[in-house]
């Protein structure tokens, strides 16, 4: 029994590998059974030749026995496939010009959409390397109650940590997670990089090993200061000491603390977010040394002071996703109680209102993903857009092909040629023509990948799509479903003539009919098209109107120079030495208009203090006051008008008397209806002295271009961290240009291995516009490309159409009608398609106005504007596209024209 399966299934690979070999022995047998025939009939005294034509009469049809047996061998369906795949082949070298324009619209539209495919399945549902059940794991955020109604935090203070892993039952594991940039090694040696600071029950959330050594324990993760070890990633392990096993035991300085190396990450273990990977970790409590100063190195985990640090938990199993979040609400809300009692002056829970949420561990999928997951779905949704309308106009194509063939399809079905038959080969057909386009698509998705990167990736993402096996399984995918898609069409219609009217007539018999399909393909591309030249308009005015707020200060003639100390220790007073000195040392360099010392940068580092006015509620109930300190040039350096009153002076230094300066809108809220200028404020504490407010300032966005108006106030730096060292600088000509330089010019005074940095203010600015710059580049590019798609399937109708009714026009001609006749008609029938398209495409852009609108700034999604625009655009392209043949046809020789078929 299964000596004779085993058998059967040895003959069938044999049937599908050594084809030639089993086709040489059935020759062989077919012609062993002639001659034996042919013999006996020569022993019975018959000529040799008649014998063989006998045997032949007896033996049968030679061919149709050949393939009875080829039948019996299972692979018979094998066969047909690898027969029509070959047939297509043939198809595509006989007509390569038209080969190459399906090829190439099926690889715009599939690259496009494996594109963003792999953009989009790594910010929002690939699972972190080594997570494991990953759906077990949630990233946690408290939901509060502000003045501008419930938004999302994902920072904790330690402190709050720590009472949420103490009530809350629902979890196996509670996990904190902080990082940032460091110096690591000492001299010439050290380098700044990325360090992880994780609590010990983070690497029990993967299933990771180490590499060689172990991870943390529980005692070297404890307050108030955790043990000075360090566990390296496997590509600092390589990089930096080679791979060497012996590196277990040796000391590394990682910022402030000399670090024991006890172990090796695993390699691929990255952590829980895109982006750069860190290169050393270290226990969380040991980095808040390395964070925190004075008092609140140690009371980090007493306090509810700061939030610097995320936290993740893995659900019990049985545990629902609402039943853990119930569970951290109530431990959250608790918290906030212990809060209070440390704190009175702390918001009370009834005014916050906080809850807690378990929520993907992708930061896209939670609540306070930013605009640019948001319009990263947009973009997506365009690419399935472009690959529709490149669908359209490959159907369009395939059919126009189909019609030609019209006469040799009827006499294929006329001699026998089965319709089933007949639709594999036009299918096969397709899906060669989009198998080819999918891996030409492939090619483009690795080069526009770059680009969707620098839109929508961290700059240290890496973003493969030859390697991806995710990515390639969804291109292959799309690249099938396409090919069925695009050759349906062609295929349906293939066959549906009747074959006698067919034969005798040609190939100009129900042509009109059919256009009628071709003309549908062809007004769905231009409504989609409207759809997305609307959204590219509605996009690029967004990103104007974005680039012209007012910030409150000027952004492309500001440099930032920023100090790293290293592993170097200095006093305040030397600190503030240093910084006076460099302030002088930039004043001096060519080029420099201004310069201040600055205590925060906007849209990168703010700092909320509370502030307590008499007879007024303090900031927790108005809002919060971002504090900003400089030295007397502040206002100058950064373009911050004074409205009214004056800006710091050189008096105003730390035993002088305390002044502020205010913006607009704080001085409206304190102060309604009053002056603010002489009014008194005392910050962060209502027992310490008064603070004069001295002038008001214009306002400021420091959280982002669209974010609200902050409530800012300025102090003196002499009277407020006067060891701050940061510094504004303001440059004539390009601020990019001279960074470097500025850097260079400066760095001498830094003293040991601390060095600094400078960055252009444009460049931290740019990323809050990101997203609506991503939106306006992702839009116009689909929508350009959709345009030419667009334009190429009404090129192709009309002049296929003028190529069908040549004889038609030439009647016209003869009969005495003018060239602009033929010319008006060709143009009307052309504008005919592309006015329903912009009406039909209008409509729909109407329709998903309202989901478009929360993407956009200061712009209506129904704007009369843009619409015009996007129509107009689409009625030139099409005027253009359709005057071409139409210019043919109207130069037609009557005499030809009549002539021909």
């Amino acid at each position: 029994m299964f000596s004779d399966w085993w058998s059967d299934v040895r003959f069938r690979f044999r049937a599908l590998f050594r084809r030639r070999e089993l086709e040489r022995e059935l020759d062989d047998e077919v012609r062993f059974h002639l001659e034996l025939e042919t013999d006996k009939l020569v022993t019975q005294g018959l000529p040799r030749a008649e014998a063989m034509r006998r045997a032949r009469l007896a033996f049968g049809s030679v061919e149709g026995i050949k393939e009875d047996s080829r039948g019996v061998r299972g692979i018979s369906v094998v066969d047909i496939v690898m027969q029509d795949v070959q047939y297509a082949l043939r198809g595509i070298r006989r007509r390569p010009a038209f080969s190459a324009a399906v090829i190439l619209t099926l690889a715009l539209g599939i690259g496009a959409n494996a594109t963003m495919f792999a953009v989009t399945d790594r910010v929002m549902f690939r699972a972190p390397t080594m997570l494991r059940d990953p759906d077990m794991v949630h990233r946690v955020y408290v939901m509060r109650t502000g003045a501008e109604g419930e938004h999302a935090m994902g920072w904790y203070q330690y402190t709050r940590y720590l009472d949420l892993r103490k009530w809350t039952t629902s979890f196996s594991q509670v996990a904190a997670r902080s990082f940032g940039r460091l110096a690591l090694g000492t001299g010439t040696d050290a380098r700044e990089m990325m360090v992880g600071a994780v609590s010990v029950s983070f690497f029990s959330l993967f299933d990771a090993t180490p590499a060689i050594g172990r991870f943390f324990v529980a005692q070297e993760d404890t307050v108030p200061r955790g043990a000075p070890v360090v566990v390296l990633s496997y590509a600092y392990w390589q990089t930096r000491y080679g791979g060497r096993a012996d590196v277990l035991g040796q000391t590394l300085q990682v910022g402030k603390v000399l670090c024991t190396i006890v172990g090796v990450a695993p390699d691929g273990l990255t952590g829980l977010d895109l982006g750069e990977s860190p290169a050393v970790w270290m226990p969380i409590t040991t980095y808040a040394a390395t964070r925190f100063v004075g008092n609140d190195a140690t009371n980090f985990y007493t306090t509810y002071n700061w939030g610097w640090m995320q936290m993740f938990v893995r659900r019990n199993p049985g545990v629902s996703v609402a039943a853990a979040t119930a569970d951290l609400t109530s431990a959250m809300q608790r918290s906030y109680s212990q809060e209070i009692a440390l704190d009175p002056r702390a918001a009370p829970a009834s005014v916050v209102r906080p809850r807690a949420i378990a929520a993907p561990i992708q930061v896209s999928r939670g609540p306070d993903a930013g605009r640019d997951s948001r319009v990263m779905l947009w973009v997506t949704g365009v690419s399935l857009v472009v690959l529709l309308i490149a669908c359209a106009n490959v159907a369009n194509l395939l059919l126009a092909h189909a019609l030609r063939r019209r006469r040799e399809i009827a006499v294929r079905l006329a001699i026998g040629v089965s319709r089933k038959r007949l639709l594999s080969q036009l299918l096969a057909e397709s899906l060669v023509l989009s198998v080819l386009g999918g891996a030409a698509g492939m090619c483009i998705a690795a080069w526009g990948g770059q680009l969707l990167r620098a839109l929508f990736l961290p700059q240290e993402t890496t973003l493969p799509v030859f390697t991806d096996a995710r990515t390639l399984t969804f291109a292959g995918a799309l690249a099938l479903m396409t090919g069925v898609l695009t050759g349906l069409v062609p295929a349906l219609h293939a066959g549906r003539d009747d074959l006698a009217s067919t034969l005798k007539a040609g190939a100009r018999d129900g042509t009109f009919q059919r256009s009628r399909t071709r003309g549908l393909l062809v007004v769905v591309q231009g409504a989609l098209s409207v759809v997305l030249l609307v959204g590219a308009g509605l996009f690029v005015r967004s990103l104007r109107n974005v680039q012209s707020i007012r910030l409150g200060f000027d952004i492309d003639p500001v440099v930032l120079v920023t100090r790293n100390m290293r592993s170097v220790s200095m006093s305040d007073t030397a600190q503030a030495a240093l910084s006076e000195r460099m302030l002088e040392a930039a004043k001096v360099f060519p080029g420099v208009e201004a310069a201040s010392r600055t205590l925060t940068v906007p849209m990168k580092q703010t700092w909320s203090v509370g502030v307590y006015v008499d007879g007024v509620d303090s900031a927790i109930t108005r809002g919060g006051f971002n504090l900003q300190a400089g030295s007397p040039d502040f206002f100058r350096t950064t373009g911050t008008r004074i409205l009214r009153g004056r800006a710091f002076t050189a008096q105003d230094r730390a035993h002088a008397p305390l002044v502020a300066v205010v913006s607009e809108s704080m001085a409206k809220l304190l102060w309604p209806g009053q002056q603010a200028l002489g009014q008194c404020m005392r910050v962060q504490a209502d027992s310490l002295p008064c603070t004069t407010v001295v002038g008001i300032s214009e306002n400021m966005r420091q959280s982002g271009p669209t974010s609200a108006v902050d409530h800012t106030f300025f102090l003196p730096i002499e009277q407020f961290h006067p060891e701050r060292a940061d510094l504004f600088v303001r440059v004539r000509g390009d601020a990019g240009r001279m960074a470097e330089s500025l850097r260079r010019h400066l760095q001498p005074l830094m003293p040991g291995d601390s060095y600094l940095t400078a960055t252009p203010f444009k460049v931290i600015v740019d990323e809050h516009v990101e997203s609506w710059r991503a939106g306006a580049t992702m839009f116009l590019a689909f929508g350009s490309l959709a345009l030419v798609l667009a334009a190429v399937g009404l090129y192709s109708v009309i002049a296929y159409n003028v190529t069908q009714r040549t004889q038609e026009l030439g009647v016209r001609l003869a009969l005495g009608a003018q060239q602009r006749d033929v010319l008006r008609l060709i143009v009307a029938e052309g504008f005919q398609y592309a006015v329903i398209g912009v009406a039909i495409g209008g409509i729909i852009a109407l329709g998903a106005a309202g989901r478009v609108q929360p993407l956009l700034f200061n712009q209506s999604a129904r704007d009369p504007l843009v619409f015009g625009a996007a129509i107009g655009v689409l009625l030139v392209v099409a005027l253009i596209a359709t005057l071409v043949p139409a210019w043919r046809a109207s130069r037609l020789d009557a005499n030809i024209a009549l002539r021909a078929e």
